[in-house]
């Protein structure tokens, strides 16, 4: 089964409880690796983008602080306490 497939079989009602339940672990398993990855790929001082929730713009700035979940970054507006699946490593900051 591709997303699409296991997408129309749950908006069609067509999964077994069970069937979601072992969706939903995927789906953590799967955040939870991403999470890890981009949280061993930061250092303190790194250039990072995300897109604020609050505002639904793009942030960027500085990592200062990283945390087994969260990383805080400094921004042009304070500090935000994001979770590392939302960041994306970047070049050259938008702001000095």
């Amino acid at each position: 089964m591709n997303i699409a497939q296991i997408c129309r079989s749950i908006e069609h009602g067509q999964l077994s409880d069970r069937d979601l339940t072992d969706v939903i672990t995927a789906v953590k398993y799967a955040r939870r690796n991403l999470q890890r990855k981009i949280t061993s790929s930061l250092m303190v001082g790194d250039n990072v983008n995300f897109t604020s929730t609050k505002t639904g713009q793009n942030v960027t700035g500085v990592v200062i602080k990283i945390a087994i979940k969260y990383v805080t970054v400094r921004t042009a507006s304070g500090n935000w306490r994001v979770p590392a699946n939302m960041l994306s490593k970047i070049q050259d900051p938008e702001f000095a």
